[in-house]
């Protein structure tokens, strides 16, 4: 149900749907399209939220810290307090010394370095799938593939390694608001923030790894010194379980459309447009949470200073105000200016990484693989990815080497 409430400032749309609900995230596009069609901003207060649905809008909030602060970019404040410190809720002039820090590994020239190690992990998985009747694509691609490669960079040694995906997946649990599912994740990401704000010292990482190098930019005087875990945290929560949803998300896809996967057969070259196409269509990240420091109109709406903002990431990639035909799958489209890594100062540090993982995968699934159905999948309800936790790759037909 919703209703226009008239104001002297302006029309503010109201709905009691909750963003959060299982059902929602269960099946969250319908419910997006529907607060995107209703109106560029809608406020929810059962959850005590104003959602802007729409992509200019988003965008532009994206691109504002000044009013969307990103010291609200989880949905409670007990989260938004253990987060102080980070890069992911510092704004400006702050936010760019402790970035520097954390994308210091990550830049393009850096990343380039990689493309060979990351392309033949992910050639050599793809050719061990090929031929077999079905597989769980999740554990033995999306899962297994990026995190090897975030704990082999960040150099996680030890029984750390076991745990970090359960915490990682907890980590995002507790960014969402404070219901059943953050409170069951909130001792098991406390392991996380013990490990990373007080146990982890340099000398646990490998040598030569990101996470010495961040223990090395505070010996520098760079960073605080108390900031060294809060970005390992964030390697470790952005790092691998974002871009095991990503990877998760172009299986299901290409596994259902088959007539975009003979396009990126036929042609390497869609490999960027084609991972694009992917993150708009399916954002591993959906809802973004910002603060609202002084009173500012959207698309003709007030939201007063101090509210909680949820930016619509998923909902705004599929706005067809901005995209032809947006509910559809094309690899062709190159959606460049798609918002799943974020836009503007806070846009996802780590993109140039996960980009490099997904389009070795991509590369490797259209060199090995004539075809490939997906048949079953199960999803894990999470308050703010959308990670698969099965997808069943069937009948896996291997691609034939003297045709290339």
């Amino acid at each position: 149900m919703s209703i226009t409430n008239a104001t002297d400032s302006a029309p503010v749309t109201v709905t009691d749907l909750d963003l959060f609900a299982d059902d929602v995230l269960a099946d969250s596009y319908p419910t997006y399209s529907r607060l995107r069609e209703l109106a560029p901003v809608v406020r929810l207060p059962a959850s005590d939220l104003w959602v802007i649905t729409r992509y200019d809008d988003v965008r532009d909030a994206l691109g504002d810290p000044a009013t969307f602060s990103s010291s609200g970019v989880a949905f409670n404040e007990t989260m938004n307090e253990v987060l102080k410190g980070t890069s992911l809720a510092t704004d400006p002039p702050d936010h760019q010394k402790l970035r520097t820090v954390l994308t210091e590994n990550l830049s393009p020239r850096a990343v380039r370095k990689m493309k060979d190690g990351i392309y033949a992990k992910a050639d050599a998985l793809v050719a061990g799938i090929a031929g077999r009747e079905s597989v769980d694509g999740v554990a033995e691609l999306a899962r297994i593939f990026p995190i090897s490669i975030v704990m082999d960079l960040i150099g996680v040694q030890g029984e750390v390694r076991d745990k970090l995906l359960r915490w990682g997946e907890a980590a995002f649990n507790l960014q969402g608001p404070m219901n059943a599912r953050a409170e069951q994740a909130f001792p098991i990401a406390k392991e996380l923030f013990e490990w990373t704000h007080d146990a982890v010292k340099a000398e646990d990482l490998t040598e030569g790894s990101i996470g010495r190098g961040v223990f090395a930019a505070a010996e520098r005087g760079e960073i605080p010194y108390e900031s060294c875990g809060m970005i390992i945290h964030q390697y470790i929560a952005a790092g691998m379980d974002t871009t095991i949803t990503a990877i998760g998300n172009a299986i299901v896809l290409f596994g259902r459309h088959q007539e975009q996967f003979q396009l990126l057969r036929e042609d390497p070259a869609l490999t960027a447009s084609a991972f694009n196409e992917v993150q708009r269509y399916l954002s591993p990240i959906p809802v973004m949470g910002r603060r609202v420091m002084h009173d500012v109109e959207v698309a003709g709406t007030v939201i007063p200073a101090g509210a909680q903002a949820a930016l619509l990431i998923a909902g705004a990639n599929r706005d067809p105000r901005h995209y032809d035909n947006p509910e559809t799958f094309d690899i062709r489209r190159d959606a460049t200016d798609h918002i799943s890594f974020g836009y503007g100062t806070h846009a996802c540090a780590g993109q140039g990484l996960a980009k490099l993982e997904a389009h070795g995968i991509l590369t490797a699934l259209a060199t090995h693989l004539e075809s490939f159905n997906v048949g079953g999948t199960q999803s894990r309800i999470n308050n703010i990815t959308r990670p698969y936790e099965y997808i069943e790759m069937r009948d896996i037909r291997a691609a034939d080497p003297t045709s290339a």
